[in-house]
């Protein structure tokens, strides 16, 4: 995309304006040029609230700490404790669910 050196100009009622406003402010959008630009340009503008995914990315922290734990003891000790790799197993299950529902929601967006 090159520079932005062209100037759009359009005029709108002060009803247009405040509904442009709210819609900017529903979506958490500051900049109006950059609003109404991805509006020309799209048609749509989405809002992902990415708090399902962060925690996604928490578990998988911990389970990755937790695999790295049971490995450096099975090589320590030559034992692998069975109980450990039930709460990974349940862990993950519990990652596999979350990450579905997530794409389930991700695929809705139109």
């Amino acid at each position: 995309m090159g520079r932005r050196d062209q100037d759009v100009h359009f005029l709108a009622s002060k009803e247009e304006v405040q509904r442009i406003h709210e819609k900017m402010n529903e979506l958490g959008i500051r900049s109006m040029g950059a609003y109404l630009r991805k509006m020309a340009l799209d048609g749509y503008c989405i809002n992902l609230d990415l708090q399902d995914v962060k925690e996604l990315v928490s578990l998988l922290r911990r389970c990755s700490n937790n695999l790295n734990q049971y490995a450096k003891r099975a090589n320590e000790t030559g034992n692998i404790y069975e109980s450990d790799i039930r709460d990974l197993q349940e862990r993950l299950e519990e990652i596999w669910t979350d990450m579905k529902e997530v794409l389930v929601r991700l695929s809705s967006i139109q």
